[in-house]
């Protein structure tokens, strides 16, 4: 069964595939985001976890973010749902309330999308994705197709996409697996996450495919997203002018967030109520991985 426990057993399985970082000795602690904002001036802050749980806005988050717009304070949304694009991530955010804009989001899938590796003439991408993705915010001339809707995609595709495990499941693993012994092409991950967080407990992510996959096959994985560098970097080039210090990532997980974040060289904040954590004391499993963020708070 996926639960907390087995999402952190499967994050420290692959702990050598992730960043490296340095982090605090100790923890600061507080009820909420509120008690942080005298030592930074920017966040930039997970989704899943922070600001909703599945389709669901987080009870105060919604203010929260008022708040902290009031105090001068600059925000930044950093996510890994690489399931919708720009347009329909803002479109569900204003659908719960929060008046981000377009300039305020970055999304594991426009980091991917924009680092494709250049296919053969007349390549397609075939991609794990959601029904319905249309892919038109991909790059000129990227030819992006359905996996799930042509599987004969498994043996003239140029490389693989990973963006939703809507529609995947075991055998499409196993499947894909074989294929890419038969014929090693690129694999690109625009969402590292594990799991992530729904009303109905964890859900499986294209993270956990991916390394099970890389793992049968031996081979290498293109991953973009928290917590690797190349989504921060993208994160941080809206927050030009702030330094550092002063600005802190905002997560529910150790491994993708607050790791990240370390590694970036920014502060870190623990939501504990709402995301992987949720229900569980935080402080056994930070002693356990010693990935232990600067804020330690219970809610947005």
């Amino acid at each position: 069964m996926i639960g907390t426990e087995w999402a952190f057993d499967r994050y420290e399985s692959v702990r050598d595939a992730l960043p490296r970082a340095e982090f605090p000795m100790v923890s600061c602690f507080g009820p909420d985001l509120g008690e942080t904002v005298d030592h930074y001036d920017a966040y930039v802050l997970d989704a899943f976890g922070v600001l909703n749980r599945g389709e669901t806005a987080i009870e105060g988050a919604v203010e929260r973010m008022a708040a902290l717009r009031a105090l001068g304070k600059r925000l930044v949304v950093l996510t890994n749902a690489a399931s919708y694009t720009r347009a329909e991530i803002l479109a569900k955010y204003h659908r719960l309330g929060f008046d981000f804009t377009a300039d305020e989001v970055v999304s594991s899938r426009d980091v991917a999308f924009a680092a494709l590796p250049p296919l053969a003439a007349g390549q397609v991408w075939a991609a794990a994705a959601a029904a319905g993705d249309d892919f038109s915010d991909a790059p000129q001339g990227v030819v992006i197709e359905h996996l799930s809707d042509r599987p004969d995609l498994l043996h003239r595709a140029g490389g693989f996409l990973l963006l939703s495990t809507a529609r995947w499941g075991a055998q499409d693993t196993a499947a894909l697996v074989q294929a890419l012994k038969d014929n090693p092409r690129p694999l690109v991950v625009a969402n590292p996450d594990l799991v992530a967080p729904r009303e109905e407990g964890l859900s499986v992510e294209p993270g956990l495919i991916a390394h099970d996959i890389l793992a049968e096959t031996g081979g290498k994985g293109a991953f973009f997203g928290k917590p690797f560098g190349n989504a921060f970097e993208a994160a941080l080039a809206r927050l030009t002018g702030i330094a550092p210090s002063r600005i802190a990532m905002v997560g529910d997980t150790l491994h993708t967030d607050v790791l990240g974040g370390a590694a970036a060289g920014i502060g870190t904040i623990l939501i504990s109520d709402h995301g992987l954590f949720r229900g569980h004391d935080v402080a056994h499993y930070i002693s356990r991985c010693a990935i232990r963020p600067d804020w330690i708070v219970a809610t947005t």
